[in-house]
């Protein structure tokens, strides 16, 4: 199973794009796809000849600034949702194929998008401005800029399950189903606990396991992108403790690990450590799931906030 680049993957793919194209001119786009641009004003081809001066994570986006004429510059903002990844390829790499989706063109090489599958569901938009940029944000807030209150009010605001409300845009950046289960696994919370229901202890496990886990998964992928372009975003990690580790033991206990399927959902979990024993498979929790989740993860990363 392919899963969605999350924060400490798209952090990884910026660490890395900033050693190549930070302060290197966009020589050209070339958009393979009639399904990836999605806007039309300004035009992709306002950015070629531009130089790069930021690169930025919106979400789960990435976001790269180029100078332009009127000084307030552009963003070519790409969103890889699950299948789309990036690769560095020698200049003017071919793209050849119905999986190479476009290609950003710099002296010293290609970034080429790639989406495996059929459903084209990887997007570019370019925009003019600061308020343009801030219009694609979904509205959730930055975990590492936040109090362990800030992170409590926001999860709070509404009575969702704590799978839902971390793997919601709205609610928390660039968080989704593989950190979650990670983040739940480690401050030993079940994933269907509802966030009204949580105590201060418990708050505080779950606000420092997240901390904790997203800092462990970015400190590795820096490490490695900065020796190398990022290639395995496409695949599970073995030393992941319970995320597509179905049947596998827990690192923490040795109890296989369970899942929930639901829709294009999966949740894998400890029972022993995070449910009390319990297998969550039972019809109430299929219908508490119809409820707080969306049937699509297209559906959950459209959401924006109000």
């Amino acid at each position: 199973m392919i899963r969605m680049p999350e924060l400490p993957d798209i952090t990884a793919y910026i660490t890395a794009l900033e050693a190549r194209i930070l302060g290197q001119p966009l020589e050209h786009v070339r958009i393979n796809s009639a399904f990836l641009l999605r806007t039309a004003k300004p035009p992709a081809s306002a950015t070629e000849g531009k130089i790069v001066r930021e690169l930025r994570r919106v979400g789960k986006r990435i976001a790269i600034g180029v100078e332009s004429e009127s000084g307030t510059g552009l963003w070519l903002v790409l969103h890889l949702m699950i299948a789309g990844r990036l690769h560095w390829r020698p200049v003017n790499a071919k793209l050849s194929g119905r999986n190479n989706l476009a290609a950003l063109d710099f002296p010293n090489g290609s970034l080429v998008l790639t989406e495996a599958g059929t459903k084209r569901r990887a997007s570019l938009h370019v925009v003019e401005g600061e308020t343009a940029l801030n219009e694609m944000n979904p509205g959730g807030i930055e975990l590492f800029s936040s109090t362990q209150e800030e992170f409590r009010k926001a999860l709070t605001a509404e009575n969702r399950t704590l799978k839902r409300a971390l793997t919601d845009p709205r609610i928390i950046s660039g968080i989704g189903n593989a950190y979650s289960d990670e983040i739940l696994h480690a401050a030993q919370l079940s994933p269907v606990t509802l966030t009204q229901k949580l105590t201060l202890e418990q708050w505080t496990r779950l606000y420092s396991a997240a901390k904790a886990t997203l800092q462990l998964w970015i400190d590795r992928f820096n490490a490695e992108a900065t020796s190398t372009f990022p290639e395995k975003v496409t695949a599970f990690r073995p030393d992941m403790a319970v995320h597509g580790r179905f049947g596998q033991p827990c690192p923490r206990c040795g109890a296989p690990i369970q899942r929930i399927r639901y829709a294009d959902n999966e949740t894998d979990y400890c029972a022993r450590c995070q449910t009390g024993g319990k297998v969550l498979a039972d019809r109430s929790l299929s219908k508490l799931m119809k409820s707080d989740w969306p049937r699509t993860l297209d559906e959950l990363e459209a959401l924006k906030r109000k």
